[in-house]
């Protein structure tokens, strides 16, 4: 039985089912905010660079701000009855969400010198890392307030809708961060003042293509899935095998030495992520190829919760 009241998006027990997710949000404000302070102050910037650095402080100030009067408010019943779970929780985790993504994105950037460098490399850890955790954090608390308030699960949605749905949506993102990343490695390195020598602009491309060619193919598979609740069994095993050997050479060829993704940051990290969910996609459509019709049936059609029941013929109801 849940401990959350759905008219009320509380729990049972009287506290929030978010004020963990609250309370750690407030830490990882707390350490971007002061990650950043101290980066603007160790570098003399100015242009571009120096409005990015004043953007970070601001969107870090602001949901240190913001968490720390949440977790306040959860703190005292009548606090709570004004906070959780009505429109103002709502409201203030969509804009927070918002800041985040942005600021994950300026921050991660190899051209703004902040969390990493122009190699692409992790310069500053508790930026870089905290960052992605506030991230990660704000969607997670979005999610939570959909499932508490209005009833949405939206990982049960994603896995009723049509198998392997949310994989092709992880291995989305991961592809679509290994083509920007990648991409802006090529800009900086590569452009028009090349700095870089020829093998790592052709790894780089490499990396751009695996890139392209993935957020190609997933975004088909997810589009087919969320359109029909079905995708041919066929293109899907296809596209993970594709996709499975061609994130292996691409880990393999970005992230050995002297490649773009040597370093630790986006390029590495999403480039083995990448390669795991194409791994876990290609198993998943093993194991249904090996799996009998009637269970490759199944699995395909999206899973509902009605009860068939088959209508009486006239006249079997006599007294």
């Amino acid at each position: 039985m849940s401990d959350i009241d759905p008219s009320t998006g509380m729990s049972i027990r009287g506290s929030s089912p978010r004020f963990l997710h609250w309370a750690a949000f407030l830490i990882f404000a707390a350490i971007t905010l002061g990650a950043s302070v101290e980066q603007k102050n160790a570098f003399e910037t100015s242009g571009d660079v120096l409005q990015n650095q004043k953007w970070a402080i601001a969107c870090s100030a602001i949901t240190f701000t913001i968490t720390l009067v949440v977790v306040g408010l959860h703190l005292h019943p009548i606090g709570q009855a004004i906070i959780v779970g009505n429109k103002i929780e709502g409201i203030l985790i969509l804009i927070l969400a918002a800041f985040w993504t942005a600021t994950v994105s300026i921050v991660s950037d190899a051209s703004h010198g902040l969390a990493v460098n122009e190699d692409g490399v992790v310069s500053n850890g508790n930026l870089y890392y905290f960052s992605w955790a506030g991230f990660v954090t704000s969607i997670m608390l979005f999610v939570s307030y959909l499932r508490a308030v209005f009833g949405v699960d939206v990982a049960g949605e994603l896995s009723s809708r049509s198998a392997r749905l949310s994989s092709w949506a992880a291995l989305l993102a991961c592809q679509l961060i290994v083509l920007g990343s990648s991409a802006n490695l090529f800009d900086q390195k590569c452009g028009s003042r090349a700095v870089e020598t020829e093998e790592y602009c052709r790894r780089t491309k490499f990396a751009i293509s695996v890139g392209a060619i993935g957020t190609a193919f997933a975004l088909a598979i997810v589009g087919m899935k969320i359109a029909t609740s079905n995708a041919p069994f066929l293109f899907e095993a296809a596209f993970a095998i594709i996709m499975t050997v061609l994130n292996a050479f691409g880990v393999a060829y970005t992230t050995s030495p002297d490649a773009p993704g040597a370093g630790l940051g986006n390029l590495y990290y999403f480039s083995w992520l990448s390669l795991i969910a194409s791994l876990m996609l290609l198993m998943s459509c093993f194991e249904e190829y090996r799996s009998p019709p009637a269970v490759q049936d199944a699995s395909q059609a999206p899973k509902t919760d009605d009860i068939q029941v088959e209508p009486l013929e006239e006249g079997t109801m006599t007294m």
